[in-house]
């Protein structure tokens, strides 16, 4: 079996072994976070080269807090009990601030998502956050969007 990347770094970076479940949903939320946009960024720098701007501003349509709302509420009827408490945890997280470009709701949305891709990620599930969010992508109609916006 191969290698995640996940066990890749941590073979080449000395660490402790820590018990997931003693993280809070901000740690799961600062870690998916960074995930999550590496998603969006893979996903935008596959379609070819293009200057930096315009990847940055095609990446920027992704990564905002209402459409991770979005992609986050289109897939509530497909997680799991335990996915679902995940999301929960992190939407209802007590975060100190938002973004100012989005509303309260949609940030304590978004923070959910990225809590739930952090989640995954440290389980080395990560196939499974990438059906979710090829799952949410395309019920939330981002994808067509973000394509409509390129330039």
């Amino acid at each position: 079996m191969e290698e995640s990347l996940r066990q890749q770094i941590l073979a080449v970076f000395p660490h402790s072994p820590v018990d997931i479940r003693t993280y809070s949903p901000m740690a799961f939320a600062f870690l998916g976070d960074a995930v999550y946009s590496l998603v969006i960024r893979t996903m935008v720098i596959s379609k070819g080269n293009r200057q930096a701007e315009k990847l940055h501003n095609e990446t920027s349509l992704l990564v905002r807090a209402s459409t991770q709302a979005a992609i986050g509420e289109s897939i509530q009827d497909l997680l799991t009990e335990e996915e679902r408490s995940i999301y929960k945890r992190g939407k209802n997280a007590n975060t100190a601030h938002h973004a100012r470009s989005a509303s309260y709701e949609d940030y304590q949305k978004a923070t959910g998502l990225e809590c739930l891709c952090g989640y995954l990620y440290l389980q080395d599930r990560t196939d499974r956050m990438l059906d979710l969010l090829r799952e949410g992508t395309s019920r939330a109609g981002v994808i067509r969007k973000q394509e409509k916006g390129r330039t």
